[in-house]
């Protein structure tokens, strides 16, 4: 089976539907989809409900989503770099499930195991847990949470081989494998595909079982979100 797509555009083109439920990788702007982000805003479809730990920046990663008004509903751990989101939430305009980070994860890996639901302590007595189902266990409350099946999920991946191994690049991981095995389809961006076996099975994050669609993005922009530096003492003191 050919996995091997020619462009992200071709990736997505006959599984991206309006009102699905997405999830992609990423944290902040370290390791997120940036070629099939840019190809799910040129599709144009609507009403998605957009499953990620945040929502990028204005005008890049999700950011350009909302700036297209395609995200309905988003439901992510973190939301305090994007203004534009700020304004939609604030106006009515964007539903937001706000999910504690670590919640958020268990959430998507429980999903790609098969977990239908979990219980934990996180959130108990908050609005976290409003409306949810509370269990004592050994004297202790616990809310129940239920897993995510996104329809399609959009991950990013440092290298491939042609059978859809993955390995990732550092942090640059993070909720990438979680979200490739809750996806009902798992689309993923490389920088670059070896051939079958270059790749030493140690060196494999995610087995290619979980793949279903490659796209390479040789030159992805990389932006760092925030970018401190020292400034150098010009007198050398």
């Amino acid at each position: 089976m050919n996995k091997i797509f020619p462009s992200a555009e071709a990736a997505l083109k006959d599984v991206v539907k309006d009102g699905q439920l997405l999830a992609v990788g990423g944290f902040g702007l370290c390791g997120i989809p940036e070629a099939l982000i840019d190809a799910l805003r040129d599709s144009k479809v609507q009403n998605l409900t957009v499953i990620s730990n945040n929502a990028g920046v204005d005008g890049f990663g999700l950011g350009k989503l909302l700036e297209t008004r395609q995200i309905k509903k988003m439901i992510a751990s973190y939301v305090g770099e994007n203004k534009e989101f700020e304004r939609q939430f604030l106006a009515g305009e964007l539903a937001l499930d706000f999910t504690p980070q670590g919640t958020l994860a268990e959430k998507l890996r429980a999903g790609g195991a098969g977990i239908p639901a979990f219980f934990t302590k996180t959130g108990v007595g908050t609005q976290v847990a409003e409306g949810k189902e509370l269990r004592e266990f050994n004297g202790e409350t616990y809310v129940m949470e239920h897993a995510l099946v996104p329809d399609i999920s959009l991950v990013k991946a440092e290298v491939a081989d042609t059978a859809g191994n993955l390995r990732f690049h550092l942090t640059a991981r993070n909720f990438n494998p979680a979200a490739a095995t809750a996806g009902k389809i798992c689309i993923v961006e490389v920088e670059r595909i070896v051939p079958v076996g270059e790749l030493a099975p140690d060196d494999i994050h995610l087995p290619g079982v979980y793949v279903h669609r490659l796209v390479v993005n040789a030159t992805p922009e990389k932006r760092i979100e925030k970018r401190t530096i020292t400034e150098t003492n010009k007198a050398g003191a």
